[in-house]
């Protein structure tokens, strides 16, 4: 709210963390909060059990609904963008029920983190019936590693996941992260860069994804 009040921001990017970890919820707050709506039951041991992490994914829904019409409430032009993990991933391990998030219209773009080196797994994710569902609704834009420390990424994949993207007529990339686009790699830096030139021959601006947006018809 901080930022959104102090400065001018087309909007908010929440990413990933937007949760919490599957196995939390056995503070003292949570468990007396979850006592009082299942009649004095104890929440279940098992952090992965499916009603358990309802619960709590639905207590977290609750929250994201107050921040988005916070943020509106604050700027109605400021956008409230999300960057997660793919669908059942987030669910399952953060609580995090962005599907949910987005269908309720309290997520208005989302680039989904497909980190995924290996090309069938890469393409599988991005065939999932919640990006797919998300994508009818708001611009979805797909995450592509780049690269980490000790873990480089050759400019052929990078190269090849842009292409998947869009040939399937998505939003938009984004790379995580801007550093090892450069470095941390075998190649040396110029040449990644005339790699990257090859995918982005023109300059593009950022498009204000609120004003003439379309769902894609394929």
């Amino acid at each position: 709210m901080e930022i959104v009040d102090r400065y001018d921001v087309d909007g908010i990017q929440l990413d990933d963390h937007m949760g919490l970890p599957s196995e939390f919820g056995y503070d003292e707050f949570t468990v007396e909060l979850y006592k009082q709506e299942h009649n004095g039951q104890e929440p279940p041991s098992d952090p992965k059990d499916p009603d358990w992490i309802r619960w709590r994914a639905d207590k977290i829904t609750e929250f994201m609904e107050k921040l988005f019409r916070a943020v509106k409430a604050r700027d109605e032009d400021a956008i409230v963008a999300l960057s997660p993990n793919p669908q059942n991933f987030s669910y399952r391990e953060f609580l995090a029920d962005w599907s949910t998030w987005e269908q309720k219209g309290f997520i208005e773009e989302i680039i989904v983190q497909v980190y995924r080196s290996d090309r069938d797994a890469f393409i599988a994710e991005l065939e999932d019936e919640s990006i797919q569902k998300a994508r009818q609704h708001i611009p979805v834009g797909i995450g592509i590693l780049s690269g980490l420390k000790g873990r480089p990424i050759p400019m052929s994949q990078i190269a090849d996941q842009v292409n998947i993207v869009r040939d399937r007529g998505f939003a938009g990339v984004s790379f995580f992260f801007y550093q090892s686009l450069w470095t941390w790699a075998p190649t040396p830096a110029e040449a990644r860069a005339e790699s990257l030139k090859d995918m982005f021959p023109e300059t593009e601006i950022a498009p204000n994804i609120l004003e003439g947006w379309q769902p894609p018809t394929n």
